[in-house]
């Protein structure tokens, strides 16, 4: 192993994280910069590469039972520890495998619009914030670094992963996590509304888990005791940081304007307690 990641190669470089090259392994850092409607903002978010290092660690030890993931260990450089993992490489399906349960951000607004979201018809006169009948799955494109993400129905992501069985066990598996999630969730005071997985393919494994998993930057944490249909609801996620940009009228095109002290502050607060509340666990 490097011990440094100045001696590894940089594989790639996102919103959020970087990945570096170690043999025939990766090692993947989450950062703590933060991100809405596409845009990277100016203000790290302190302690928030962290937890989502920690809470993909602690969802990839709960749901192996359900499906294999890419987690080999935490042994990555010490300058990174605690934020950053050791992956095995995988053959990344080319659509986001998003999981709804409640009816909010882009898939309200699509319903709003059609009575359906990404091609499944729902029942008349549901409100922002419902819980749907069951979980549906509503795919999406994966967009460049900088370009939005397209919500699409399931016929063009058979299309884009190019085998219907295979995009047929790609939903049964994110909504059987989903469903783990949400229970595991909810009995900790938290309502997992939404999330995405990211999954591949490694040799010997047709489906594996990848990316982040159930985290706040992936999924809508919303606290049970606050819940009620109807209206947005209070969150654990960064919906809080995209509310205040709402709120300034900023236009979603680059550059954000800053976030001030106390919104940084709060949203650290807000991943931490998610964080704490899901796992059990406190963030050392």
């Amino acid at each position: 192993m490097a011990d440094h990641l100045s001696e590894l190669e940089l594989h790639s470089s996102g919103k959020v994280r970087e990945i570096y090259e170690d043999g025939d392994e990766l090692i993947m850092v989450a950062s703590d910069r933060i991100s809405a409607f596409d845009v990277v903002l100016p203000e790290p978010i302190p302690d928030k590469g962290r937890v989502l290092t920690q809470m993909s660690i602690f969802w990839f030890e709960t749901t192996g039972g359900i499906v294999p993931n890419h987690l080999v260990s935490e042994d990555v450089p010490a300058e990174v520890a605690g934020r950053a993992i050791r992956v095995k490489r995988l053959d990344m399906y080319p659509v986001e495998c998003v999981v709804r349960g409640y009816l909010s951000g882009s898939g309200w607004k699509e319903y709003r619009e059609s009575r359906s979201v990404c091609g499944i018809e729902l029942p008349d006169g549901l409100r922002e914030s419902d819980q749907l009948p069951e979980p549906i799955f509503t795919p999406a494109t994966k967009a460049e670094v900088g370009a939005h993400d397209e919500n699409i129905d399931f016929d063009r992501a058979c299309e884009l992963v190019g085998s219907r069985p295979l995009m047929e066990e790609l939903r049964r598996v994110s909504i059987e996590l989903y469903e783990h999630a949400r229970a595991h969730a909810y009995g900790r005071g938290i309502i997992v509304a939404d999330t995405k997985f990211e999954l591949g393919a490694a040799p010997g494994a047709e489906i594996v888990l990848g990316d982040e998993v159930l985290t706040p930057d992936s999924s809508r944490f919303w606290p049970a005791d606050d819940y009620e249909p109807g209206r947005g609801q209070a969150s654990f996620d960064k919906q809080y940081v995209r509310d205040y940009l709402n709120e300034r009228g900023w236009d979603h095109a680059p550059p954000a304007p800053p976030l001030p002290a106390e919104v940084v502050a709060g949203t650290t607060a807000r991943y931490r307690e998610a964080y704490e509340l899901i796992t059990g666990r406190e963030l050392d």
